[in-house]
């Protein structure tokens, strides 16, 4: 159950991780719909490649 909680934290951060960094390429390039997009790609990226790295441990 402890694991499962962790996963999900895990998770929740990258999201918000890729969101931010998404926000700003999207402010960058005057595109917020193709920045947001990007960046919640890139934070479920990290939070599975965090999610799998705290199960192997």
């Amino acid at each position: 159950m402890e694991n499962e909680s962790k996963t999900s934290n895990r998770m929740a951060i990258g999201i918000a991780l890729g969101i931010a960094i998404g926000a700003a390429i999207g402010v960058a390039t005057d595109n917020m719909g193709v920045g947001v997009g990007v960046g919640v790609a890139i934070g479920v990226g990290l939070g599975t490649v965090w999610s799998q790295a705290s199960n192997n441990d």
